[in-house]
């Protein structure tokens, strides 16, 4: 471990030991310090710009709320990913009620829209519990362990989606690229 990063560590968990306390001002340096893994996190959940935005709202309100709960500072950003996903979540819930026919792409779009994509249009036509398990493996750098904890599945499950997943992008990859070339 680099000195940087175990003064992050150190420096994160006096934060949490402060915002437990009431400090209002530790835990507005948490939220900084985690809104983009947050807002990555949301984004491999949801599309509209206002439900990711709610989701992280909701996930710091509920944070500040509960924060005092919390037993060990070490796993502060495991908590808040937890109530992040359970946020977006309850918002995917919410939404699948009522969707208007004019979402549905129609058969076979799917090519057309990867012919012209990036990185990330190509990580949202993975299905969400591997483009989730990607996104919190490489983009946020969990452990095997710990993504399993977060996602309440065990880790031999979250072995085979991150290759499941790992593949699935290889084979989409592969094809924008062959389509591409064409």
């Amino acid at each position: 471990m680099h000195l940087s990063e175990r003064k992050e560590g150190n420096s994160l968990k006096t934060l949490v030991i402060k915002a437990r306390k009431g400090d209002a001002r530790a835990f507005i340096r948490l939220i900084d310090m985690n809104t983009q893994s947050m807002y990555k996190i949301a984004r491999s959940y949801l599309t509209s710009d206002e439900d990711i935005a709610d989701a992280i709202q909701d996930t710091i309100e509920t944070c500040y709320r509960t924060i005092a709960r919390l037993e060990d500072a070490d796993y502060f950003r495991t908590w808040l990913t937890r109530i992040l996903i359970n946020k977006c979540i309850d918002i995917i819930r919410k939404n699948r009620r009522e969707r208007p026919v004019s979402e549905f792409p129609e058969y076979g779009e799917v090519s057309t829209e990867l012919s012209n994509c990036e990185f990330n249009d190509l990580m949202n036509t993975l299905d969400e519990k591997y483009r989730t398990i990607l996104l919190l493996y490489y983009g946020e750098g969990f452990k095997i362990s710990e993504i399993a904890r977060l996602l309440d599945m065990e880790e031999n499950t979250v072995k085979t989606r991150l290759s499941r997943g790992r593949r699935k992008f290889r084979d989409i990859w592969t094809a924008q690229d062959a389509v591409q070339q064409n």
